[in-house]
């Protein structure tokens, strides 16, 4: 029989999509408000990987991706979609978001992201909030399910988690 324990603490990251860096900044400084400061934040990325986002964002979409420094318990974690979800309806224009916000968590074995959508490999937090394992980590590398969406298993996005996850790994060996 398992014995129940603790969770141990996650790295908080969200990907940011825009087309206005002010907007950008905005939702950053907003993020760190609730989350605290950024330890990483990666280069400016073009998103190209689809078109789901135009009509409400517009073309020439770019992504970035941040870290947050404090780890978290990930008890109640959904409250950060809830929070990102307001933050990201705060800086919407005539009813359409300028940034869209994709929160989650890493660890050392997975990268975790939370949607508002149910589907067959989500599980239920709480408060409306379902959370996906989107990529684990084997063999020494991030590896991705039949459901990763195509740009978190690019060479480019990868990197970056690789790095997040060098961070992370570091805090944990000094916890």
């Amino acid at each position: 029989m398992g014995i129940p324990r603790r969770p141990k603490k996650v790295k908080l990251i969200a990907g940011l999509l825009f087309n206005d860096t002010k907007k950008y900044s905005a939702a950053k400084d907003g993020l760190v408000k609730m989350f605290g400061r950024v330890d990483f934040e990666s280069e400016l990325l073009d998103f190209t990987h689809t078109a789901y986002y135009t009509d409400e964002m517009g073309a020439g979409l770019k992504r970035k991706f941040l870290s947050f420094e404090r780890l978290l318990d990930p008890k109640n974690i959904c409250t950060v979609k809830i929070k990102t979800n307001r933050l990201e309806k705060r800086l919407s224009k005539n009813g359409k978001r300028t940034v869209n916000i994709d929160p989650g968590y890493l660890d050392l074995s997975k990268l975790v992201l939370f949607s508002t959508k149910d589907y067959s490999h989500r599980i239920y937090l709480d408060k409306g909030i379902f959370a996906e394992c989107t990529l684990f980590y084997k063999d020494n590398d991030f590896n991705s399910w039949p459901w990763t969406y195509p740009d978190y298993k690019s060479g480019e996005y990868l990197n970056i988690f690789r790095s997040i996850r060098q961070i992370c790994n570091g805090q944990k060996k000094t916890i």
